[in-house]
């Protein structure tokens, strides 16, 4: 189970430098050009989570992938209330919310979500023999 918690917090912190916002003209953004403050604490996340896989302490990689989701989806949601806030000077609603959407998500946040998965779900409890010889 270690190494697929291994393999998991692996994607995370690589995840964090593939892109994961493409905005038009700029170019793409990883998780250190969106935010540094959001950066930081995804990594320091990760290293809590590493102390729980060195640890064997399924508990602790447990709550800190629940807490890199929740990182995640937080940032996501900031992505795209950002978007929308930076055309707020359009006179009408629907050409704000157009000229939002052009600002893109890309492949990066699959592999950032899967890594967070697999610290959630390969940190099972584990299962002990419990038969008796005779």
């Amino acid at each position: 189970m270690k190494n697929i918690q291994l393999l998991g917090l692996l994607l995370v912190v690589t995840g964090s430098f593939l892109p994961l916002v493409h905005v038009p003209v700029i170019g793409n953004w990883n998780y250190w050009k969106l935010d540094h403050y959001l950066a930081i604490a995804c990594w320091i996340f990760s290293a809590c989570a590493v102390f729980g896989i060195v640890n064997s302490s399924a508990k602790i990689v447990r709550l800190f992938g629940i807490l890199l989701i929740l990182l995640f989806a937080f940032t996501l949601l900031a992505v795209k209330m950002q978007s929308l806030q930076y055309f707020s000077f359009l006179p009408f609603k629907s050409w704000q919310e157009t000229f939002a959407g052009i600002v893109k998500l890309r492949w990066g946040w699959i592999v950032e979500f899967l890594g967070a998965l697999l610290l959630i779900f390969a940190a099972g409890n584990k299962k002990i023999n419990n038969r008796t010889q005779i």
